[in-house]
């Protein structure tokens, strides 16, 4: 292996917006040579950018595509989504001493770039067999392939890692591999809890606008719980062109306490949310990655020194209550989420933000980065 090995990172997402990949990038580029393959241009942190155009689908799509998918001809199908097909052109002749898959709709890529001896290191962000089943045709058609994908070369990467215990437990429990954990936690921020407010209680949510996150619950829990609440809201708009964004702000006309801001840097969010007092997310259980999620935006709270309100989310509950974060909601709906809203007081909220302050230099990335460069350092170092 050369003095200043190649490392291939491979995502299909527009790594500049993707928090996890950029995090990932600030560690990988301490160990070599990174070329990134992905949507949108060259990201911070890489030294060569392989870019596939954003119109190309990462699955397939094309009546023969998506017949292959529905006929379950799953090897057939591996590069018959047009994304796959340009990175593998881009890739042709090209050589690394490490590659690193982001999610796994992209190890049949990966393991193209690795040939027959790369290590290959496989970042599961979530559940991958299971990202989409609230939408029938993704459940119907693209699950079974997810699963082929999993199944065929999961066992053959020399590293895993995802981003929460239970999930890690799926993985092993479906596929033989053992993840290792790297949380979705942002760096550690040098920020104080600021004053909490005695008139009013600033709440404030950060992420996509995303239908099923169920924000419409959160804003009508809100208008519900009465004066004594605001809401501030961070969204970045979904890929339906704004929709449910506007939805949401058509549905918060009229209430003052509710405001709608644009979106913020994920590197600036922090000391952004610092101002307020409790970070909220009451995401209903609508699949597995919902019930298991352990979201950037828990951890943004965190570094911004907030109280933390959610509902009974089980890997966040285990966060918040082993650090006495905050508060936890019985269940999702309106009524369940005012009544542990009505629990807070200024007291309270000062005790919490407290408790966080303590617990962000443990909920911080630089822990999870040392996950990170062990796995680099022991692949690189077999790979020799």
């Amino acid at each position: 292996m050369r003095s200043n090995p190649n490392i291939l990172v491979i995502s299909f997402s527009d790594i500049r917006r993707d928090a996890r990949l950029l995090r990932q990038l600030s560690v990988v580029k301490d160990f070599g040579h990174v070329t990134t393959l992905g949507y949108g241009t060259q990201p911070e942190g890489s030294d060569e950018h392989l870019q596939v155009p954003s119109e190309l689908p990462s699955l397939p799509q094309t009546v023969p595509g998506v017949l292959k998918l529905a006929l379950h001809l799953h090897g057939a199908s591996e590069f018959a989504a047009p994304a796959l097909r340009r990175a593998r052109e881009l890739l042709r002749d090209r050589q690394f001493d490490l590659v690193i898959s982001n999610d796994a709709r992209a190890l049949p890529v990966a393991f193209y770039a690795a040939g027959d001896s790369t290590p290959v290191w496989a970042d599961l962000h979530e559940w991958a067999p299971e990202e989409r089943t609230h939408i029938a045709s993704w459940r119907i058609l693209v699950a079974p392939y997810i699963r082929y994908i999993c199944k065929k070369y999961l066992p053959r990467t020399s590293a895993q890692t995802t981003v929460a215990g239970r999930i890690a437990h799926l993985y092993q429990e479906t596929f033989g591999v053992q993840p290792q954990i790297m949380r979705n936690s942002c760096p550690l921020q040098d920020l104080e809890p600021s004053k909490t407010a005695r008139e009013q209680i600033r709440l404030v949510h950060s992420g996509g606008a995303v239908p099923g996150r169920a924000l419409e619950t959160t804003i009508k829990a809100v208008v519900a719980a009465g004066e004594r609440f605001t809401l501030d809201l961070y969204l970045v708009p979904a890929n339906d062109g704004g929709k449910y964004l506007r939805e949401l702000k058509s549905l918060a006309e009229g209430s003052p306490r509710i405001v709608f801001h644009d979106p913020v840097k994920p590197a600036e969010l922090p000391k952004t949310l610092n101002q307020y007092d409790v970070g909220v997310f009451w995401i209903p259980p609508f699949n597995t990655n919902a019930r298991l999620t352990l979201p950037n935006k828990l951890f943004d709270f965190v570094q911004a020194r907030l109280a933390i309100a959610v509902g009974p989310t089980v890997e966040m509950v285990d966060v918040v209550k082993k650090y006495n974060l905050g508060i936890v909601s019985k269940g999702f709906s309106v009524e369940e989420i005012v009544a542990s809203l009505n629990t807070l007081n200024p007291e309270r909220i000062e005790n919490y933000k407290q408790a966080v302050d303590y617990a962000a230099t443990d909920l911080c990335f630089e822990k999870d980065a040392a996950v990170a460069r062990k796995i680099l350092t022991d692949l690189l170092d077999k790979n020799r």
